[in-house]
């Protein structure tokens, strides 16, 4: 089970939201690069960042600590990236400026089309991010809900070639009150490209719950909030993510040891 660290960016700083409220932000770092090496150091195998007021200008808002970001980890973990991506010079932008994937959400749902030649043009390279509330998808930065399923969606972006999928509950995401496993494993199940899963991991129990579904297709978590605010210590749930992968693992934390 991967878990990918999260580095959300408003106006240049590593922030976290609530509900994907950008008037609900909570500053955490001004130095979003300082932020990233931490992470790294600490054993992180990729990072995952979100340009918030990209997200909903639908264009790039971030560069300067975006680049700094890129250039502090040096390709020594891939790092994937979402937010106001919205054509295909963006997104060989990216890629040929340090990032190893790049995320379409709102683009996807609204111009299927672009999601098609982007996989077509970039493969491997793109993963499509599905965030919803009460199964149905929301775009512009989570700022409207469409009438489209979730699962119906994903089934369609399936056959484009995505690398994988990014779920997130928009009703979980940065409220610390757990991870959505049921829907998660549904759209897993539904689909055959890996599922990451996003929005309320908050504790060591998240974590075996995610892994404990890693057999329906749940291939990873993103983690935000926990690790800002301390319920969750990354490398402790990494090791107990690898143990639990690998029982026979040595550097399996003990299973009732808390959070650093």
């Amino acid at each position: 089970m991967l878990l990918i660290p999260a580095i959300d960016l408003k106006d240049g700083r590593c922030v976290r939201l609530r509900q994907g409220d950008l008037a609900d932000a909570t500053v955490f770092s001004d130095d979003p690069a300082a932020m990233a090496t931490q992470w790294a150091e600490q054993g992180a195998r990729r990072l995952h960042l979100v340009d918030l007021n990209g997200a909903v200008a639908g264009k790039p808002r971030n560069g300067a600590a975006i680049q700094a970001i890129v250039d502090a980890i040096d390709e020594d973990i891939p790092i994937q990236i979402g937010g106001g991506i919205r054509d295909l010079d963006t997104v060989e932008y990216y890629l040929d400026n340090g990032i190893a994937y790049v995320i379409i959400g709102t683009a996807a749902v609204k111009d299927p089309g672009f999601l098609s030649d982007a996989c077509t043009a970039f493969p491997g390279h793109i993963i499509v991010g599905l965030d919803a509330r009460d199964g149905k998808v929301a775009t512009d930065g989570w700022s409207k809900l469409t009438r489209h399923d979730v699962i119906d969606l994903a089934r369609k972006f399936e056959d484009y070639g995505c690398e994988s999928i990014i779920y997130t509950d928009i009703g979980r995401d940065g409220m610390l009150n757990g991870v959505n496993i049921e829907a998660t494993v549904r759209l897993a199940q539904a689909v055959r490209m890996p599922v990451i899963a996003s929005g309320g991991v908050a504790s060591l129990d998240d974590i075996r719950a995610l892994c404990a579904a890693a057999r329906d297709g749940i291939d990873g978590a993103i983690l935000g909030r926990s690790l800002y605010e301390g319920t969750l210590d990354f490398a402790q749930a990494q090791a107990l993510a690898d143990s639990l992968h690998d029982p026979d693992a040595d550097d399996a934390p003990a299973a009732d040891e808390p959070a650093q």
